[in-house]
């Protein structure tokens, strides 16, 4: 059965944007391995699309980024959406029966399956699907954008925390 695990980097405020603030080599480093070790990922269609970007080699990468662009290249990523026809390399639509789909993926995938996207975490977080929440916690503020918690808040509980690097904290809660 799969473990699924919903983790991104958060503002002190609770907020998500990949364009305000990201990881320092430290932390990246992290996500590098982390995302070699996944069974799968599991993306909303905006989050696939930026992710996309790894997709096509920039002559500009540091070692780090090719070694992830290699990791999220090799895993298998799901991607769930009404309005795209088609996905990239190594990754399947999930368009009908969503819900079926998603179950059916946590029932007869083995290891984790990284939960990417609020919008997604949201309605999966709705349906008790998803196992795990992990904040990266950065110590920036936003003043708004993208919450981290797109839906309803789930009563949780801490089960780890970490010093990611000089700044970052990563918070593990499970749903309670």
């Amino acid at each position: 059965m799969a473990k699924f695990v919903f983790g991104m980097n958060q503002s002190l405020d609770g907020y998500v944007d990949h364009t305000a603030f990201a990881p320092g080599p430290i932390l990246f480093r992290h996500f590098v391995d982390q995302v070699g070790g996944l069974a799968g990922s599991l993306y909303g269609r905006r989050m696939y699309e930026i992710m996309r970007y790894w997709d096509d080699e920039q002559p500009e990468w540091t070692p780090d980024e090719r070694d992830f662009a290699a990791a999220w290249r090799g895993q298998h990523k799901w991607v769930v959406s009404r309005t795209l026809t088609s996905v990239g390399p190594n990754a399947t639509l999930v368009g009908d029966d969503i819900e079926a789909t998603i179950r059916r993926l946590k029932a007869e995938v083995a290891g984790v399956v990284d939960v990417c996207g609020p919008a997604l975490a949201g309605s999966l977080g709705e349906l008790d699907l998803i196992d795990e929440y992990r904040i990266y916690l950065h110590p920036v503020v936003l003043g708004g954008g993208t919450p981290f918690f797109a839906g309803p808040r789930p009563p949780l509980r801490l089960v780890a925390s970490d010093r990611m690097d000089e700044s970052v904290i990563r918070l593990v809660y499970a749903p309670t």
